[in-house]
């Protein structure tokens, strides 16, 4: 099968948003559980991407349901950027390409869903505070992540590996683990220009005086938290390498664009 073919395939099954449930948690789903990610993986490793089979940590999956919170669109029943997600979550498509369009977010909040102009403001209020206290605990479990991946490493290194599954393996995590936490940094960086554009939006559109102060101490302080993030997560640890690694052109601390690890 082509990347084509399984792009298109599995572009039909996210054709709607990964279903939710209270407080807009994920919901089982055999079509977004089990179905999208194994054409996902056959996607991935098409394009040469590391695809791992080891089963994750209780940490590993952690990271990636503190994660989801944090890269799904903020407004849950928005089509196309929760088909780009999911996608990019299956990893039919590459994690970091990921980004939904931050023009959606002010779209949204257009919508009729809003009946009153304050609304719309006391909406951006509430998701930019939600998001900012997701932010540190995060961080936390990819600092776990990080300091296992590196012990993963360095028994890598000093102890013979029977099969080359196995060492291949162990590389394809470390790599998975690594971009699902840039991805994560990239994604909240993308939050806060949607919240700043929807509020330039709003202040044209529907001007109010006594809501904006609030709007723009939300933002500042999901600001704040995304900075204080990434500064604990570069002091947390960082990866074993052989060579330097390069910063990351969207964010310092969280994003570390390594070479893939090789034999």
């Amino acid at each position: 099968m082509t990347l084509a073919a399984v792009f298109l395939a599995t572009a039909t099954l996210a054709a709607c948003v990964r279903p939710t449930g209270d407080f807009d948690r994920a919901r089982p789903s055999v079509i977004h559980d089990d179905l999208m990610p194994k054409a996902g993986d056959e996607a991935a490793r098409l394009r040469g991407d590391p695809v791992s089979k080891f089963n994750y940590t209780n940490d590993e999956k952690l990271l990636r349901n503190r994660g989801w919170t944090l890269i799904r669109p903020p407004w849950t029943k928005d089509w196309i950027g929760g088909t780009i997600v999911e996608l990019a979550r299956t990893r039919v498509m590459p994690e970091t390409e990921g980004r939904v369009p931050p023009d959606l977010y002010l779209i949204y909040l257009r919508s009729d869903k809003f009946k009153s102009s304050d609304a719309r403001y006391d909406k951006i209020a509430s998701d930019a505070t939600g998001d900012a206290e997701l932010v540190m605990p995060f961080c936390t479990v990819a600092i776990r992540v990080q300091k296992a991946d590196d012990e993963r490493l360095r028994v890598l290194r000093n102890k013979t590996v029977t099969t080359e599954e196995t060492y291949d393996g162990a590389k394809a995590r470390v790599w998975e683990n690594r971009v699902m936490t840039k991805w994560v940094g990239q994604a909240l960086r993308y939050r806060i220009i949607a919240y700043k554009k929807a509020l330039e939006g709003l202040e044209i559109e529907t001007p109010t005086q006594n809501r904006v102060w609030k709007v723009n101490n939300a933002i500042r302080e999901l600001e704040g938290q995304v900075k204080l993030a990434e500064e604990s997560c570069e002091r947390g640890g960082g990866y074993l390498s052989e060579a330097p690694a390069k910063r990351s052109r969207i964010f310092t601390g969280w994003g570390v664009e390594r070479a893939p690890v090789v034999k």
